[in-house]
């Protein structure tokens, strides 16, 4: 996800897709150790995008 995409979201909807985002790197972390996961730069991806969302999420809500 791009920080604009992540800027542009209300602060439900950042709540919401970052507590997928964590149920999702869950899962990959669990394919990956069983050595089902193709490609582990996903795991990558993710915890950035994580990361970028609780950063844009932290300002909103200091803001309100």
């Amino acid at each position: 996800m791009k920080f604009k995409e992540i800027r542009d979201l209300g602060i439900e909807e950042l709540k919401q897709k970052n507590s997928e985002l964590v149920e999702e790197l869950f899962r990959l972390r669990i394919r990956h150790a069983s050595d089902q996961l193709e490609s582990t730069a996903i795991l990558g991806k993710i915890r950035k995008d994580i990361a970028r969302i609780k950063t844009v999420l932290k300002t909103k809500e200091a803001a309100s």
